[in-house]
């Protein structure tokens, strides 16, 4: 497919222009310059050829934060793989000697380049345009991304350029987007995300920095292992909302809050030289309110007590991991490095054994022979208000299988009253159940209904009775 990468300096719309083609909010848009740091990519919706966008991050701004550097290399890797570059411009601006830079280097450029020249809203605005006829490119346009002025002749210089490209792939183009397993990569700044994500494709993809907080947004990253398409979600790094400087930073964890409700499976990354934080297991029961299969990955397991041997490290690991998160009980783990590489092929390994373990959910007469054998071996206690002792009727099982190609049964249980059902005798029926039918990763949900037994008892008896 066609690739149009969208490159200029900071803060003058790029990341609107590729919301606009896009069809959608992928990427944040704010006022304040240097909010897109990593490549971002997502198929065009407004183009009548099919082609990917790349929004890249501002160069040449000397964005004082130390990532002006890699987000020049960013953009070249855009630009080295792009079939036709957007440079975008300020024309309210005017000609800076960042875009007189940026177009010298442009101009060496292979794919062709369409300067746009954003924020015009008005014609009579265009007289600017005389400033930038000194950069040397043929082709140009006002835009205003903002409000979508000129937006369709835009869509057409772009058809006109990809045309005859995606005339030559048609074969590939009419072949359907496959997501496969989507892994939402969350954690608390700096704890390896990005890392994690560019061992796991081999492949500078996002950038990694010393600095907390280099990713901002949830970036959409395609990648297959084994015969199977995954797509990894590579997010902002969660803080507590009192640590949170500015509106970026909350727009970023808005973002990652929706990647995890999106995700089929989460991978909750820890840094295990540091230990588990609060944070760490704030994001936790984030991943179980949201009701998420699971995967931890123990990051940075070279740096842990190193000087002992793996077994013991690991067992060490193990009892750490268990006692701080030990609500997320379900989430088995993973120790790798991120930064080596090593034991990192174990993270996509053991999604793919998740999603194997979710495939086969009890059938409702198995289900409620596992339920009534727990009933039987404990009753549950008599009620000291009410009087009375819950008393289980009948138990099937639901699941988001349309939604998830992990899917989490939700097991309703109709009894005489729900009110009943004590949060330790509840947890007691989730562990007899995961003993009689394991599944690593997968969440159990209890969903309790209140009926009388009479409801059941025409719905149990055999037909012709």
């Amino acid at each position: 497919m066609p690739t149009v990468a969208i490159v200029g300096r900071p803060n003058v719309g790029k990341s609107a222009l590729f919301n606009r083609l896009a069809g959608r909010k992928i990427a944040i848009v704010h006022d304040q310059p240097g909010v897109t740091r990593d490549r971002i990519t997502a198929p065009s919706k407004a183009t009548q050829i099919a082609c990917t966008l790349i929004d890249t991050g501002g160069i040449g701004g000397n964005i004082d934060d130390g990532f002006d550097a890699q987000v020049t290399i960013e953009a070249d890797i855009a630009m080295a793989t792009a079939d036709l570059i957007l440079f975008v411009v300020d024309a309210h601006d005017g000609l800076t000697a960042v875009d007189q830079a940026l177009a010298q280097k442009l101009r060496k450029a292979k794919p062709p380049v369409l300067l746009v020249l954003n924020k015009v809203d008005d014609p009579k605005h265009e007289a600017v345009f005389s400033d930038f006829t000194r950069l040397g490119f043929t082709s140009s346009i006002f835009v205003s991304a903002e409000h979508g002025r000129n937006f369709g002749e835009l869509c057409d210089e772009i058809d006109a350029v990809i045309a005859p490209l995606a005339a030559e792939t048609e074969a590939v183009a009419e072949v359907a987007e496959i997501i496969g397993i989507k892994l939402a990569i969350v954690g608390k700044p700096n704890a390896g995300k990005s890392s994690l994500v560019n061992a796991i494709l081999r492949d500078e993809r996002t950038i990694v920095s010393e600095i907390a907080g280099t990713t901002r947004d949830a970036v959409d990253l395609p990648y297959s292992f084994q015969d199977e398409n995954f797509t990894l979600i590579d997010t902002a790094g969660l803080r507590p909302r009192g640590k949170r400087d500015n509106s970026v930073e909350v727009f970023s964890a808005m973002r990652t809050e929706k990647a995890i409700r999106r995700s089929d499976l989460c991978v909750l990354v820890i840094d295990l030289a540091a230990g588990i934080t609060a944070m760490d297991r704030k994001i936790a029961q984030t991943i179980l309110e949201e009701k998420k299969p699971c995967l931890i990955v123990l990051n940075k397991f070279d740096l842990y007590h190193p000087g002992a041997n793996r077994t013991a490290r690991l067992e060490e690991a193990t009892e750490h991991v268990r006692k701080e998160l030990f609500f997320l009980h379900y989430a088995p783990f993973v120790a790798c490095s991120a930064k080596t590489g090593g034991s990192v092929d174990h993270v996509l390994k053991e999604a793919l054994k998740i999603r194997k373990g979710a495939q086969t959910i009890p059938g409702t007469g198995q289900l409620n022979r596992i339920l009534q054998s727990a009933f039987e071996a404990t009753p549950p206690p008599i009620d000291n208000k009410l009087k009375k002792r819950l008393k289980l009727y009948y138990a099937t099982a639901a699941t988001n299988e349309k939604y998830s190609v992990i899917p989490v049964p939700t097991i309703v249980l109709f009894v005489n009253d729900k009110r009943l059902i004590a949060t330790s005798y509840e947890s007691y029926l989730v562990n007899r159940y995961r003993a009689a039918h394991p599944a690593p990763g997968i969440p159990v949900i209890f969903s309790v209904r209140s009926r009388s037994r009479r409801e059941w008892e025409p719905r149990q008896r055999p037909q012709g009775h």
